[in-house]
């Protein structure tokens, strides 16, 4: 192919994508393998397989969506997407852990996006500045170079791992607050983007000293820097199957009832993706699901985001009829 060819009708940006995403392409090379009559292993497998390698389906789920009307699944959905869908995503999100931190004074806003990807991207849309750097840990799931790079963004990274022995073994908090305190230096915004639990690609968890730990850097960090707008992103994208799924907001709470200040300049959202927990991947349905002690703020949040998503998926239009039975029967699925 000519590599002139087309440039005058694409953008910069749109010019540096080339190829297939690495996990599809290996996975149809695999399939070409297979029908040709290799013997072929699968190396790429990001989805719930059952023992035979075909697709597991919550059935749960799926009747759900069937028995929803069609008016329900045709129909557009709201902007933000629909009531139920965001009350059931901040639920997802918190866990039992919800009421709780609204005793405490937290408020919530959420935006329905189109899957875990989307609820990304919007992240990085909204609260970094072009130009800006976002934190990531050195080993992330690649795509985010995608996501930021499409936002005008890139990126500075500190270790996955603190080096020699450790208290905190999942986490380098000193390596954190060396990054985090070189961006505020030079960005009157900082975000930083952390998959935890359920890692990927490496499937750890940090401990609950890990995630206090890096908690309290975070507000540290924006109470110190009170001009520089502190966002923290957890991306939860499969924190459903991991042994403490709603640790972060059981660590949140810790922190506020033993007097943690929350400062003004300081947003905690949460990536949540329905794909892996809910086994809809093609659905791609997601949201993101913000918090911060100030209703103000979490208002002003969820009105501004709901301009720049129109989550139009068959799961989000009919979950607000079939929220009770996701909420409630996912647990009879063998």
């Amino acid at each position: 192919m000519d590599d002139d060819a087309g440039i005058g009708l694409l953008n910069p940006y749109a010019q540096t994508k080339v190829g297939n995403d690495t996990i599809f392409g290996w996975w149809a090379r695999f399939q070409e393998a297979v029908a040709s009559g290799a013997d072929a292993v699968n190396g790429t497998i990001g989805a719930l397989l059952e023992d035979d390698g075909s697709l597991a389906i919550n059935q749960v789920v799926d009747a759900a969506i069937r028995q929803a009307p069609p008016v329900e699944i045709a129909a557009y959905a709201p902007l933000k997407g629909l009531p139920a869908f965001l009350d059931l995503a901040v639920t997802l999100a918190l866990g039992e852990k919800r009421s709780q931190l609204e005793q405490l004074g937290i408020t919530t806003t959420a935006t329905a996006t189109p899957g875990g990807s989307g609820a990304l991207y919007l992240a990085a849309a909204n609260f970094a500045n072009r130009g800006d750097k976002v934190l990531l840990r050195d080993r992330h799931w690649g795509p985010y170079n995608g996501f930021l790079n499409g936002c005008g963004l890139s990126y500075a990274t500190y270790p996955l791992l603190p080096s020699g022995d450790s208290s905190l073994p999942y986490v380098d908090v000193a390596g954190f607050k060396s990054e985090l305190e070189k961006l505020c230096q030079t960005q009157d915004k900082v975000m930083t983007w952390l998959n935890d639990p359920a890692h990927n690609p490496t499937g750890l968890s940090m401990t609950a000293d890990g995630r206090m730990a890096l908690l309290d850097a975070m507000m540290e960090s924006a109470t110190r820097n009170e001009n520089v707008g502190h966002t923290l992103l957890l991306d939860a994208a499969y924190h459903l199957y991991a042994e403490e799924p709603h640790g972060w907001a059981e660590t949140i709470t810790e922190a506020l009832d033993n007097g943690m200040p929350w400062p003004e300049n300081l947003l905690i959202t949460i990536s949540i993706s329905l794909s892996k927990s809910h086994t809809i991947y093609g659905l791609r349905t997601g949201a993101l699901v913000s918090l911060h002690p100030d209703a103000a703020v979490t208002e002003r949040i969820g009105n501004g985001r709901q301009r720049l998503v129109s989550p139009n998926t068959p799961l989000v239009q009919c979950m607000q009829m079939n929220n009770l039975v996701l909420h409630g029967q996912a647990r009879e699925i063998d």
